[in-house]
């Protein structure tokens, strides 16, 4: 991968570590961090060697602290549509991706650092974190897809409350609302637990894996029936190698040796 200015990539075994590096600005969303992670997260597409994701943010204050609001004083009803369609995009290739993300949420996750958690298949996150939807104290609303995801995942009411009120949370109250799956007292522990994580999951049929995102996602697409997703992402699995040795694996009680295919 290419070097970057704004993220620091590292890899553990088979797995990606992305760091947002921004720490003087609380790693806030700036559009060339944008764009890094736009390249980032299109060649995991194409990395079949990488069987995981986390991603976090530089320094224990912040995970993303928000977008770089100074790219916000030429924002006007002419172009900001194309600034939103343009995160939204970056981040539905996150949500879409084959690969697992789990974001490792240290600190303050505000504004487009909450909806990039979000837009991760899974979220760890320390004690000290806050979640928030401040952007209503900006006179927008959220744009890279906030208002949807947040709603997928704490349900209407809460929803509303929380972008309404611009009000943070604390990460007990981030899980009992289940925006997070897991709590960890510092941020060592919160990346041990997504490595474990993602160590589970790359045990697993690579295929079958892939088509578990897709179809979870597509619970969500209105546009979709997702039991016919499901219906024919189970049959593509039963015509992999895979599926074979799964099945001959747990008949001769061994652990399978999965090849993704």
């Amino acid at each position: 991968m290419s070097d970057f200015q704004n993220l620091l990539l590292s890899t553990s075994g088979n797995i990606l570590n992305i760091t947002i590096n921004r720490e003087s600005k609380l790693n806030a969303l700036n559009q060339a961090t944008m764009l890094e992670l736009r390249q980032v997260i299109q060649s995991i597409y194409e990395d079949t060697d990488i069987r995981g994701v986390i991603l976090t943010g530089a320094g224990e204050k912040a995970f993303v602290a928000g977008a770089d609001i100074s790219e916000f004083t030429d924002l006007n009803e002419m172009n900001a549509r194309k600034f939103s369609e343009d995160g939204q995009e970056i981040f539905d290739l996150i949500e879409n991706c084959h690969t697992p993300i789990i974001a490792v949420v240290n600190g303050f996750a505000l504004g487009g650092g909450s909806e990039l958690a979000m837009a991760c298949h899974m979220r760890v996150a320390t004690e000290d974190a806050k979640f928030g939807q401040p952007e209503v104290n900006l006179g927008i609303i959220p744009g890279y897809g906030g208002t949807q995801r947040l709603t997928q995942l704490i349900g209407k009411g809460r929803a509303f409350e929380f972008t309404m009120t611009a009000e943070m949370i604390d990460a007990r109250t981030a899980l009992a609302w289940g925006l997070v799956n897991h709590v960890a007292e510092t941020k060592d522990k919160a990346i041990e637990i997504a490595t474990s994580i993602l160590s589970k999951i790359a045990s697993k049929a690579p295929i079958a894996i892939e088509l578990a995102v897709e179809c979870i996602n597509a619970v969500f697409k209105h546009d979709e029936n997702g039991y016919q997703t499901e219906a024919n992402a189970f049959a593509k699995c039963c015509g992999t190698e895979d599926f074979k040795e799964g099945a001959a694996a747990f008949l001769e009680k061994r652990a399978p040796e999965f090849k993704g295919h």
